[in-house]
């Protein structure tokens, strides 16, 4: 097995403004994968290592220019071995310290692989089960951050869009093609960014969302995109909006469910379903603000 040594132009410390040295000139980030049968993919760090014997997530110095996420799936890969097409994303814990932060991105494996250490940072590579991970000498900042990831490890948000009125919020002359409308909405959150937590209520800093599109009449017709589930509407969009809520609520019951809708009479229903519900000025924001 060949061990390779990997650099970026982020390698170097940063004396910060709590008194500390990081490592990363542009922040740091880590992956935390997690599986329903193997626990929590952790990394014993090299001995020469800061903090090192102690455990923690594959991790290291972002590059310039790249986000949290980029950097958490490749240092995961150039640590662990671990395929950045074979993870999903589901949400990110930021420890902000002005001038320096690190990222620590949740997510879950698409498809089995074999994790090892891929690069002299490691010790070992290896899967604990998640009630086991607190009992295991950590890395002081993921210590601080474990319980709060640890409420949320196996958790997604799920986006339900109310189409109709989402694409009604805006007077782009939707009325004169409903389902070019809808199929541009669609586009849109194919590519949506990361949703800020605090928009939703939610725990942690970021969310990748899982999104249902709800069509209705004249809207119907538009084919599912990567990401983005579409559910047509026999009747009222509103009634087949509620009972796909109810069924998330239903089959996953540990997942957070967010209906973007400005109807009031709908978002009662939704409270009444056990879920939670947001405006489209969230939605729009996030969409322009991506284009």
């Amino acid at each position: 097995m060949s061990i390779v040594h990997h650099h970026t132009d982020g390698d170097g410390w940063v004396e910060c403004t709590c008194g500390l040295r990081h490592w990363g000139r542009y922040g740091a980030a880590g992956l935390m994968l997690v599986d329903a049968e193997l626990g929590v993919l952790l990394q014993h760090r090299a001995h020469w290592s800061h903090h090192g014997g102690t455990w923690g997530v594959p991790g290291g110095a972002r590059a310039s220019g790249e986000s949290g996420l980029s950097a958490a799936l490749r240092e995961a890969e150039e640590e662990a071995a671990v395929p950045a097409e074979a993870v999903r994303p589901r949400h990110a814990w930021v420890e902000d310290h002005g001038p320096w932060s690190y990222t620590t991105v949740v997510g879950s494996a698409t498809r089995r692989f074999e994790a090892r250490p891929s690069d002299p940072e490691s010790l070992d590579i290896t899967w604990v089960p998640i009630d086991e991970v607190p009992k295991r000498p950590l890395l002081p900042a993921f210590e601080r951050m474990w319980p709060g990831i640890r409420d949320q490890a196996h958790r997604s948000l799920v986006l339900v869009v109310d189409t109709a009125n989402v694409v009604g919020s805006r007077p782009d002359g939707w009325w004169r093609d409903r389902r070019g409308a809808a199929t541009r909405l669609r586009d849109g959150l194919a590519e949506l960014p990361p949703v800020p937590a605090d928009r939703l209520d939610l725990p942690a800093t970021m969310w990748w969302p899982e999104i249902i599109m709800v069509t209705e009449g004249a809207a119907r017709g538009v084919p599912e995109a990567d990401g983005v589930a579409v559910v047509e509407a026999d009747g009222d969009g509103d009634d087949a909006i509620v009972r796909v809520v109810a069924d998330v609520v239903a089959t996953r019951p540990q997942d957070h469910v967010v209906t973007v809708t400005a109807d009031r009479a709908l978002q009662a229903r939704i409270e009444d379903a056990g879920a939670g519900h947001v405006g489209p000025s969230v939605l729009r924001e996030l969409l322009d603000a991506a284009e």
